[in-house]
């Protein structure tokens, strides 16, 4: 093969694994939902809001864990830190009025924002790797739930938990999906396309090449994980919301979830690739597969099989096209 069919070849392969990556996830996510139709034909307002309120958690870790991973790092604390910030919010808020659990809402979001920064400090400091240090840290913060509320319990103020629960504006826009669609757009969505976002990709893609350009990669990294921990707060209030309680033992299911959410959202696992809409989604598509599974009469437990699958297959995908880019 000539140098120009090398070039052209991996251009195409290149392109096509930009494409898969970009539109895999949202086909992907349509289809089931066209399936769920197809099976459950009487699919309503209560089966969305059921959808966005039981994602919403979810979301938010993976939400976190695709910043992390974008920035170059991982970080298995995601599930403890939610539920730190789910056990503070149910032990402070049950007997708080409205307006002073909105204010321990903001206070509880600052001290998940502080763990996460404590998470990549000590990375950067101790030059371990990611996988252990937030290995450790997440039975740290995992042990710190328990001290604050050992056993399920607790609550919140009932106009507090409709804010999540609700549907002001229409009954197939359930607030917890507006609530998504704020978080990730008010604090991501600028971050995306601000110094700090292009720092996060170019310490994620190549850090020695980011310092060259005048980026700090370990600022940096701290900043991804900092920003991870005011994610993973959000959404332990919005476990609270959802659940009414306290859960200390709720966080391994949102650490292993989240990582399943970057891989099947096209996240690249190497860093510097990828977005937080398609972890977004491969979120609700994780929720609305035990849904699909309930429908059928099926055992929903089958959905973690899917979930595996769907990550086999995801990487299967992205370690062939990146043999065939090799290749030419």
């Amino acid at each position: 093969m000539s140098a120009a069919n090398k070039m052209e070849a991996s251009s195409a392969a290149h392109s096509l694994s930009r494409y898969l990556r970009a539109t895999g996830m949202p086909l992907l996510f349509l289809a089931s939902i066209l399936a769920t139709l197809a099976i459950h034909r009487d699919f309503g307002a209560f089966d969305v809001q059921s959808l966005a309120l039981g994602a919403l958690p979810l979301a938010m870790a993976a939400t976190a864990q695709a910043i992390v991973v974008i920035s170059g790092g991982i970080d298995l604390s995601v599930g403890s830190m939610i539920a730190v910030a789910n056990v503070l919010s149910a032990s402070l808020m049950q007997h708080a009025s409205f307006r002073q659990s909105l204010g321990l809402a903001v206070l509880i979001i600052l001290v998940g924002a502080v763990q996460g920064a404590i998470n990549g400090t000590l990375i950067v400091l101790s030059r371990i790797p990611d996988i252990v240090v937030t290995l450790t840290t997440g039975f740290i913060w995992g042990g710190v739930a328990l001290l604050i509320l050992e056993r399920p319990g607790g609550g919140a103020p009932s106009d507090f938990l409709e804010i999540g629960a609700g549907a002001d504006l229409s009954p197939v826009l359930p607030n917890a999906l507006l609530l998504l669609i704020v978080a990730v757009g008010v604090i991501w969505v600028p971050i995306r396309s601000s110094r700090l976002g292009l720092s996060l990709y170019a310490t994620g893609s190549d850090p020695i090449a980011a310092f060259r350009s005048g980026v700090d990669p370990r600022l940096a990294r701290i900043l991804a994980y900092g920003l991870g921990g005011v994610f993973c707060g959000i959404g332990g209030v919005a476990l609270t919301m959802t659940t009414g309680i306290g859960a200390p033992l709720a966080g391994a299911y949102y650490t292993l979830s989240s990582v399943a959410a970057v891989v099947i959202g096209g996240v690249s696992l190497n860093g510097g690739r990828g977005g937080v809409l398609g972890p977004v989604l491969a979120a609700l598509l994780l929720t609305l597969l035990p849904m699909d599974l309930i429908f059928l009469n099926i055992d929903p437990n089958y959905g973690q099989v899917i979930q595996g699958t769907l990550i086999v297959l995801v990487v299967m995908i992205g370690g062939f096209a990146a043999f065939m880019q090799g290749r030419s």
